[in-house]
């Protein structure tokens, strides 16, 4: 088969691998429908993460279920699965408490961006759709294993709430979902923070209401003065970088809380100015099993439509370039063919 390597930063290369083989019983293989490039791609990309040794890429994935290991009975060959990015058994401790992203037995994917994908904790991890979903679905239902499933933690970890404004700071995928969540969730106020036409239209689509393109303390302070002084009920930080942690934390009421989803980089808090702002913090990487079965149902009948992030489609062989558009900004989301 064939699979995209990162060798250095900037150096992506699409190789003939070993096909994957179940190594335990509780395996999967699917052979993947779509797969794409995630913004956390980038990090190592750009160098900001080391990558050490040249290694297999992606982590988002929806696809055609090829065979089972001996324990694998939720699913069967020729069905049609969506799962997230960290593999869960769903039983454990953490898992019956809707943290299957902290599973006891977690495996974090990262060899989706290839023709074929090997599936740990296949059991509790994929859900097959009840009939083979048409292909203009394909795109919403790989974000759902991802982007959407972690924009909706977004919210929901910021307690987003009817009639509530909300704020979301970032306009990548991960950013443009959690609008979509916030809208879902019945926030009647929902802030964009966002530079980019394209982007911001994108967002209003979504369903936001206002757009704040300063960022740091003067986008903290724009979103203070649009509500009256105070901040805002919830606030989704989808970036992860100290600049945008900062931008969440000050944007947030008295009251309020923050949901962070974007990995962080750089980041630190101060205790004092946290424990004074009452200011309530939760985030970490997002527990896609506990939504995909309500986030499947959404997408299938039309209640959102989270694969418009995908604004340049590639196929597999050209997956080099789907991380230098994104890299330049010229692509929100690049999704792959194989």
């Amino acid at each position: 088969m064939h699979g995209a390597v990162i060798y250095a930063p900037g150096d992506v290369r699409l190789e003939s691998l070993g096909d994957p083989k179940l190594l335990h019983p509780t395996d999967a293989i699917i052979r993947t429908a779509v797969t794409c490039v995630c913004g956390s791609d980038l990090w190592p990309y750009r160098g900001a993460e080391p990558i050490g040794d040249p290694h297999p890429m992606g982590h988002e994935y929806v696809g055609f279920v090829e065979e089972v290991g001996s324990e694998v009975t939720a699913v069967r060959p020729g069905q049609f699965v969506i799962g997230s990015f960290a593999t869960s058994d769903n039983t454990c401790a953490n898992c019956k408490n809707g943290f299957q992203s902290n599973c006891l037995h977690r495996e974090f994917m990262s060899t989706c961006q290839a023709d074929y994908v090997r599936i740990p904790n296949a059991q509790g991890t994929l859900v097959a759709t009840d009939q083979v979903p048409g292909e203009e679905l394909w795109p919403s239902l790989l974000a759902v294993s991802d982007v959407m499933g972690t924009g909706w933690w977004a919210a929901d970890a910021a307690d987003v709430k009817p009639g509530s404004t909300a704020v979301v700071v970032g306009d990548g995928a991960v950013g443009l979902c959690a609008v979509i969540a916030a809208k879902e969730m019945g926030a009647e106020r929902i802030i964009a923070m966002s530079r980019h036409a394209s982007r911001q239209k994108l967002a209003r689509e979504f369903g936001a209401t206002d757009i704040v393109t300063e960022r740091g303390d003067e986008g903290a302070a724009r979103i203070k003065e649009l509500t009256g002084g105070i901040g805002a009920d919830s606030v989704l930080e989808c970036v992860g970088t100290a600049q945008s942690m900062s931008q969440a934390l000050h944007s947030a009421r008295p009251g309020g809380n923050v949901g962070f989803v974007g990995v962080p980089h750089d980041v630190a808090f101060d205790g004092q100015e946290l424990f004074f702002s009452h200011v309530g913090l939760r985030g970490g990487p997002a527990p896609v099993r506990r939504y995909l079965p309500d986030l499947i149902d959404r997408v299938q009948t039309g209640a959102i439509d989270p694969g418009k992030v995908f604004d340049l489609t590639l196929p597999l062989q050209q997956v080099a370039e789907g991380y230098q558009a994104m890299d330049e900004r010229r692509s929100i989301k690049t999704l792959l063919k194989p």
